[in-house]
């Protein structure tokens, strides 16, 4: 089925707020799985990081990605947005600074690096259970 009103309503409860998701890259038949803090919004889900990791160099070389949470796993493609500090993302950062407002400024993130970027992970396909209903989901 394709992501509707229904659907998009439980991913945003689930979601919509600070989650810790298992996150898949692959690079020469190499995969790779570390957690990140992510939160979902509108068919995607969106990740503060550093460009210099490990997770962001793979996804340049190859953006398809799975994620994992509570009941939920999906395939997406990961974007690099860019500094978190560019004018186009200061919506949805703000955002996320409220959704990570226990732990965002603890240190670990420096906002006046550029090196500190926005990761959208706009997904493409998952299989969310809730209320006993198994929902396979079209997000394209």
């Amino acid at each position: 089925m394709k992501l509707n009103e229904t659907t998009n309503a439980l991913l945003e409860k689930r979601f919509g707020k600070d989650s810790l998701m298992a996150l898949a890259t692959c690079v020469n038949n190499i995969p790779s799985v570390r957690t990140v803090d992510a939160c979902y919004r509108d068919g995607a889900f969106y990740v503060i990081t550093y460009a210099l990791s490990g997770k962001m160099q793979q996804i340049s070389l190859n953006p398809c990605v799975a994620l994992s949470g509570e009941w939920f796993t999906a395939q997406g493609i990961g974007e690099n947005m860019g500094y978190v500090g560019k004018p186009e993302n200061n919506e949805i950062v703000q955002w996320l600074k409220e959704q990570f407002a226990a732990w965002i400024n603890n240190g670990h993130t420096n906002f006046q690096d550029e090196n500190t970027v926005l990761l959208k992970i706009r997904l493409t396909s998952g299989v969310l259970f809730a209320d006993g209903t198994r929902y396979e989901i079209d997000f394209t």
